[in-house]
Formats: structure tokens, C-alpha cells, sequence
């Protein structure tokens, strides 16, 4: 248990940096806000959402093995 709540630990914070890195690479290269707000979104939503559900779905499945 303590393994996987440091690996979530580190996943999240890889996410959050990466998060902050793309956010940086889109603003470099936009002249309004609108050319950084949207492609940023259409990037990192489905990154965010796709590790929500990984974290999720390896909850529901820790609490299933804890009632076994």
C-alpha cells in the first residue's frame, strides 16, 4: 500500500510538471490569450482525464481486494 501511494504521489507530481511545461511551450509561442487557453485545454483535458480514471479505477480496485 505504501508503494502505490508513492508512485501515485510521483505520477501526480510528473503530471503537474508536465502540466506546467506544456502550459509554458504553448505561451511562448501565442500572441493572444486565446492561442494559449484552447490548445492548451484540447491538450492537457484528456491527459487529466485518462490519469483521474487510472487513479479511480486502481481505487475501486484496492477497495474491492480490502472487502475480500
Amino acid at each position: 500500500m505504501r508503494m502505490r501511494m508513492l508512485l501515485l504521489i510521483a505520477a501526480s507530481v510528473l503530471l503537474l510538471v508536465g502540466t506546467v511545461l506544456v502550459f509554458v511551450a504553448f505561451d511562448a509561442h501565442s500572441h493572444s490569450a486565446s492561442d494559449t487557453i484552447r490548445p492548451f485545454v484540447i491538450t492537457i483535458v484528456p491527459i487529466w482525464a485518462a490519469f483521474s480514471l487510472a487513479v479511480w479505477a486502481g481505487s475501486a480496485g484496492a477497495r474491492r481486494r480490502d472487502r475480500e
